[in-house]
This record gives C-alpha cells, sequence and structure tokens, in this order.
C-alpha cells in the first residue's frame, strides 16, 4: 500500500533520525515529505522507529495511506514523478 510521510521535527537529531528511517522505506518526494510503499510488516516496523525517534510532545508525523484506486489519481505538478516499484532490489 502507498503512504505519503509527512514530518515536522524540531530538533535535528531527531529529524536526522525520522529521515533516515523514511529512507530505509521509501523515497523522499519533498523535503519533509516521503513515499513509501509499505505491507503491514514495513509499517509495522516503520511506525516503531518513527514513534520512537519522535517527541510526542513537539514533533509531528503524518501518515496517509493511498488506496490502489486512489493511488494512480495523484498529481504532479512541475519537476517529478509517480512512484514506482523497483524491478528489482541489490541487498
Amino acid at each position: 500500500m502507498l503512504y505519503l510521510v509527512s514530518y515536522d521535527i524540531t530538533d535535528d537529531t531527531r529529524r536526522r533520525h525520522v529521515m533516515e528511517a523514511l529512507k530505509d522505506f521509501g523515497r523522499r518526494v519533498q523535503y519533509s515529505v516521503f513515499e513509501c510503499n509499505l505491507d503491514e510488516g514495513a509499517l509495522t516496523e516503520l511506525l516503531g522507529r518513527l514513534e520512537f525517534a519522535i517527541d510526542g510532545q513537539t514533533d509531528s508525523c503524518r501518515l496517509y495511506r493511498l488506496c490502489e484506486r486512489c493511488a494512480p489519481e495523484v498529481r504532479i505538478l512541475g519537476k517529478g514523478d509517480r512512484y514506482q516499484e523497483p524491478d528489482f532490489v541489490i541487498i
């Protein structure tokens, strides 16, 4: 399932931890916005890492699930491209 993840983190160290976690699961599409294609296991792991990294009193992290029917309707104005699963992954 495709998720759009945005964050607003007040501390540089926590912001870096959140960004690194998101880079492991998706790709950055704007400065503090990522697109992540996650199954249930990956979503659970990402949520755990994000909850560990943020301060619930000062930080904000939002995950929006885009349904299979809605994802193709994403409109991009200006530069950028649609998220696509890679054909292969090198481990």
